[in-house]
């Protein structure tokens, strides 16, 4: 670790402007990040009230850092030369989650390196605007359990698995404890669903924490099971749930094996995006690693060119 601080060549990137050094250097075409939110304005200004309360689902407190508009943040995912990144969005109630994916499919559309995103919610409605979001091309879904209040069990969305198992179209699975564990997070309910659809293409987002260990003992056992980054290894996440040392060489090899990809949870992040390559950087697992992390397992994925 002390060689990439202490050389000018290799410091990880503290501020947003030294991102695309960070990219170059390893030789990269830019940044792929499964794990990136753009949501229609209204319900935007909402999710940003609830981090301003620190809402229970929070639990602390939790600055915006890009407050911006969405044009504005495009722009800087350009600029920090992320050539592919996601819109997630997720309901929090029946009802939502057909327009939202009207929305979000239309902004990948009108937005170079937006991936088509879409989400869906446990309704009778379900596997009919899921069916159709894939005809539409997305090719990436969001589900958050904490938030949407229910277990990746629902029997209201078995069929909605299978469809996308079937599909393997990646699904970023929010069902870990953090930031707040509820009745419908952590491994065992997600355990219980790959039981059920071993062949589900799935991401779960930050890396599964805080249950760390047994996220990667799933990524290991399912060929399809993936994990995102998104927030591991920052100062600010590293507070409440720090990655256990003893699993780094788990994390190394799973990387390189594909199953590690970048996240970040931009704009909804209180630090610069930088911080995010930082933390991974300075575990110094190797160039090969970040490599394999930061763009080719998700060009793999998704079939980036």
């Amino acid at each position: 670790m002390s060689e990439i601080v202490d050389d000018p060549i290799r410091r990880p990137p503290v501020e947003d402007d030294e991102v695309p050094a960070f990219w170059r250097r390893l030789g990269l075409p830019g940044l792929a990040d499964v794990h990136t939110h753009f949501l229609p304005p209204r319900l935007l200004r909402k999710v940003w009230a609830y981090f301003d309360a620190a809402g229970p689902l929070v639990g602390t407190e939790w600055p915006i850092r890009y407050r911006w508009s969405d044009a504005e943040r495009v722009a800087h995912l350009h600029r920090l030369g992320v050539r592919a990144f996601t819109a997630l969005a997720y309901p929090h109630r029946p009802g939502m989650a057909a327009a939202l994916n009207r929305w979000t499919l239309d902004f990948a559309r009108a937005t170079p390196g937006c991936l088509p995103s879409a989400t869906f919610y446990p309704e009778p409605e379900a596997v009919g605007y899921v069916t159709d979001a894939l005809a539409e091309g997305a090719r990436v879904f969001k589900v958050h359990v904490q938030v949407g209040g229910f277990l990746p069990t629902d029997p209201a969305l078995d069929k909605v698995w299978g469809l996308l198992a079937e599909a393997g179209v990646p699904v970023v699975v929010h069902v870990g404890h953090a930031p707040v564990g509820t009745a419908h997070t952590g491994p065992e309910a997600f355990a219980a669903l790959l039981a059920r659809h071993p062949r589900l293409a799935a991401i779960v987002a930050h890396l599964g924490a805080p249950d760390y260990t047994a996220f990667l003992d799933l990524a290991e056992s399912y060929e399809r099971v993936r994990l995102d980054t998104t927030m591991a290894f920052t100062s600010f996440f590293d507070r409440f749930v720090p990655f256990p040392d003893g699993e780094r060489s788990r994390l190394r090899e799973l990387g390189l094996a594909g199953k590690v990809l970048l996240g970040s949870d931009f704009p909804n992040i209180p630090y610069p995006y930088a911080e995010q390559l930082d933390g991974l950087a300075r575990l110094d697992l190797g160039d090969d690693w970040l490599r394999a992390v930061c763009w080719a397992n998700a060009a793999a994925l998704f079939d980036l060119s």
